[in-house]
């Protein structure tokens, strides 16, 4: 089963297959708030503050997000100023260019595409793993060499 069905010739961006676009932020329009949409959300203008999407949001080749984004899936062609959180699947297509962290489960990244952060990936539990033993999360301990040559 594949995640897009089909593109529309007017977007560079693919329509999901679950649900069917039923929010737009056109490309001279600008939101600035809290912005919760229920199925999917397609953004090519710009939005500043807080996104939630419970299915799709896609960002078009002319979209400014300055927002963070919580979402199942994320398929972004524009600028994310922000993080991303999305349960599912990220895409970051070739003109996207992304300033913030990402945690998702899957994570696909095409030639040319920009991101500046960090990236979590996987099953995100809240605690960092165990360390392996005999590895210590303090730094390095100094020796009775290094002590001694810095005196």
């Amino acid at each position: 089963m594949a995640l897009f069905e089909k593109k529309d010739e007017d977007m560079d961006v693919p329509v999901t297959r679950g649900d069917k676009l039923n929010t737009v932020i056109g490309k001279d329009s600008v939101f600035t708030g809290k912005l919760e949409v229920v199925g999917t959300l397609r953004i090519d203008g710009r939005v500043h503050g807080e996104i939630n999407v419970s299915d799709t949001i896609s960002i078009g080749g002319t979209g400014e997000v300055e927002a963070s984004v919580k979402t199942k899936n994320a398929v972004i062609s524009g600028t994310v100023r922000g993080d991303i959180h999305a349960t599912d699947k990220t895409e970051l297509q070739a003109k996207s260019v992304i300033y913030g962290d990402i945690v998702t489960k899957s994570l696909a990244i095409e030639q040319g595409a920009v991101f500046q952060g960090h990236c979590n990936m996987g099953e995100i539990k809240d605690s960092p793993p165990p360390l392996k033993s005999g590895m210590s999360s303090s730094s390095p301990k100094e020796t009775s060499s290094s002590v001694e040559n810095k005196k």
